[in-house]
């Protein structure tokens, strides 16, 4: 069952911080604040669905190298920018790596609910996909070396005849290998192998 997702205000403005807070919990929302980004960092990683709403220019790290910390990380938390002073070209920087909008202080209500809503279905989203790669790369693992060579000469499009010819073993064993993969995969179709192998990030 999901935790309750969690909005990150990172403002260092104490009214702001403030403002929101309280919009947001009277909408339901868990709220935490922080007056920085080093604040927020201290911390530590949150793996749990949320979003940050994130001032761009504050004193220390600004929003926007707050981003490229947590791309570098690769800890995704979608990320919607604040900003009293921000700009065009700010807003594309911040858009291109990543971010699920740019909103200018003061933000209307609607606005900040719907981004909101929008970022955490973001957050829900890439839990799963990184449970599934999780997943797929265990069920990976279970395969002995040789289906493993098999599994990627299957990938390529090979026949069992051309994948016999090339690890040269019988056409037989080749289909015994696939059985067992099947199994072990847990599929029914070279669809769902694909589909498997993606996900673990197997070539």
């Amino acid at each position: 069952m999901e935790t309750t997702p969690i909005v990150f205000v990172i403002d260092d403005d104490p009214a702001v911080r403030k403002s929101l807070s309280l919009l947001l919990d009277s909408h339901g929302y868990r709220v935490e604040t922080y007056p920085g980004a080093e604040a927020f960092l201290s911390q530590g990683q949150y793996k749990g669905v949320g979003c940050l709403l994130l001032d761009v220019k504050m004193d220390g790290m600004s929003g926007l190298d707050l981003q490229a910390l947590l791309n570098q990380r690769s800890e995704h938390l979608p990320i919607i920018f604040m900003s009293g002073h921000g700009n065009i070209s700010m807003s594309v920087q911040a858009l291109r790596a990543g971010a699920v909008t740019f909103l200018e202080k003061p933000c209307g209500e609607k606005e900040l609910i719907v981004s909101i809503n929008e970022a955490l279905a973001a957050s829900r989203k890439s839990i799963k996909e990184k449970k599934g790669k999780v997943i797929a790369k265990k069920l990976i693992q279970t395969l002995s070396p040789r289906e493993t060579e098999v599994l990627r000469l299957v990938l390529q499009g090979k026949l069992n005849k051309q994948i016999a010819g090339e690890l040269q073993i019988a056409e037989h064993t080749v289909k015994l290998h696939r059985h067992s993969i099947t199994d072990k995969l847990g599929v029914k179709s070279v669809a769902e192998m694909i589909q498997i192998a993606r996900r673990a990030g197997f070539s």
